[in-house]
């Protein structure tokens, strides 16, 4: 077998896909989040942050009282605060969005750099109790979904159940027509009898509460209770561009995460043939190159109506 047949063997195998679900369940659950201000109309940008503080939290949860449960306790606890926090900026004062998801992304990178050197050293700490992973015998029988499918953090299975339950609860339900409604049509909301201001605050928890889940699950799940600084590694950028390009539709947001977490793996693949520095910036390229689609379309589509 040639050098080139081995790293074509080696990135297009079953543990790429293995790697690919991993790595795509904290950028959809972050998508998923985002998705939910997106209908809202708040331009969450600080998604980043809310990640960063769910993994050093749950870590710390999880490190505290020996259990991964006790760490995603603590990382729900934040994430209803930073999303309560997030509205009341943004919703309650009518701060500039944009500016406090950058001054949340700040915060949230001193914030858990501080606590972890004092807490942790500053090497961060890993090894804490994780989530456990799930085993399948039926999964088994199957030659390549089995292997794909099984073994997999918690996690990655209830993602599945937060992309359909959101659905329906956006396309589906009451409260999600009046949640796209507050940031599509506010003042008809408003003449309805349903106020937009409280909707947009459901939205920011929401959006709080799937972010912490996101970085319980980085920290907790995908690197077995590890937690470094900084660790989100843009994680929320990722997940901001995915609702972009999903029109907020926390379906299409899943698979755009999916393709994020496919180029990632093919990464992580290639750091045995190229230059890890090389290498990280593949899932990075696709997402602007997935920015730059989402803008060159619409401009095309504007052409078109224009000229209908």
């Amino acid at each position: 077998m040639s050098e080139f047949e081995k790293i074509l063997s080696s990135v297009f195998s079953v543990g790429t896909l293995q790697q690919m679900l991993r790595s795509a369940t904290p950028v959809a659950l972050a998508a998923i989040g985002g998705s939910m201000t997106e209908h809202a109309g708040i331009m969450n940008i600080g998604m980043d942050g809310m990640i960063l503080m769910g993994a050093f939290f749950g870590v710390w949860g999880s490190w505290l009282a020996g259990t991964a449960l006790a760490g995603v306790g603590m990382a729900l606890l934040v994430g209803v605060l930073v999303g309560l926090f997030f509205a009341l900026l943004v919703v309650r004062y009518k701060s500039d969005e944009f500016i406090i998801g950058c001054a949340l992304n700040t915060f949230a990178v001193g914030l858990t750099s501080y606590l972890s050197r004092s807490i942790f050293g500053s090497h961060g700490t890993k090894g804490n109790p994780a989530l456990p992973t799930l085993h399948l015998p039926l999964l088994s029988k199957l030659p390549i979904l089995g292997p794909m499918l099984n073994d997999q953090s918690l996690f990655v299975y209830l993602t599945w159940i937060v992309v359909l339950l959101a659905w329906l609860f956006v396309y589906k339900t009451p409260y999600g027509f009046w949640l796209r409604a507050s940031g599509e049509k506010p003042d008809t909301l408003r003449t309805a009898g349903i106020s937009p201001k409280r909707m947009k605050w459901i939205a920011s928890l929401l959006c709080g509460v799937l972010c912490a889940l996101a970085g319980a699950h980085l920290s907790l799940g995908n690197l077995s209770g590890t937690f470094a600084e900084n660790m989100s590694n843009s994680r929320g950028y990722v997940a901001f561009a995915c609702v972009i390009f999903a029109a907020a539709n926390p379906a299409k947001a899943y698979l755009a995460a999916l393709m994020f977490g496919f180029f990632e793996a093919i990464g992580l693949r290639l750091q045995s043939y190229v230059s890890s520095d090389l290498t990280s910036t593949i899932p990075y390229i696709i997402t602007i190159v997935m920015m730059v689609y989402v803008v060159v379309s619409k401009q095309a589509r504007k052409r078109r109506l224009a000229k209908a």
